[in-house]
């Protein structure tokens, strides 16, 4: 495979410039005109900083919340966790459904509430 010429430069050791400007010594084959065993057809230009190759600083996934923060959603949570005729899996799911709306909405809207409350009841 040595003997093949170079599929960048076609074997001439240098490439030119489109606009006929200066050339250079092709990156393919260092100059030689012939691909080489060691060279690698393509190159991995993505990660080309030495920052890149750094551990990233990645802040730790805080702590999975297991009870609503808000005034709201607690109480709201608490009529769910004391209610006698839903299953335990329900209440579970309940809870985390008030944990998320929390999570997005940053508080247990109106609307959001009837939406549970009218859960419990039926």
């Amino acid at each position: 495979m040595s003997n093949d010429p170079c599929r960048i430069c076609g074997g001439d050791g240098r490439i030119g410039n489109s606009f006929g400007g200066s050339d250079t010594r092709c990156p393919g084959c260092m100059g030689t005109g012939r691909r080489s065993e060691e060279t690698p057809l393509f190159h991995d230009v993505t990660k080309t900083k030495a920052s890149h190759h750094a551990p990233t600083n990645k802040a730790k996934a805080a702590p999975k919340q297991t009870w609503p923060a808000t005034l709201v959603g607690d109480k709201l949570a608490g009529e769910v966790r004391d209610s006698p005729s839903l299953s335990e899996d329900t209440k579970a799911r309940l809870v985390r459904e008030i944990i998320e709306h929390e999570g997005s909405h940053g508080n247990c809207t109106q609307t959001f509430t009837k939406k549970i409350r009218k859960q419990l009841r039926g």
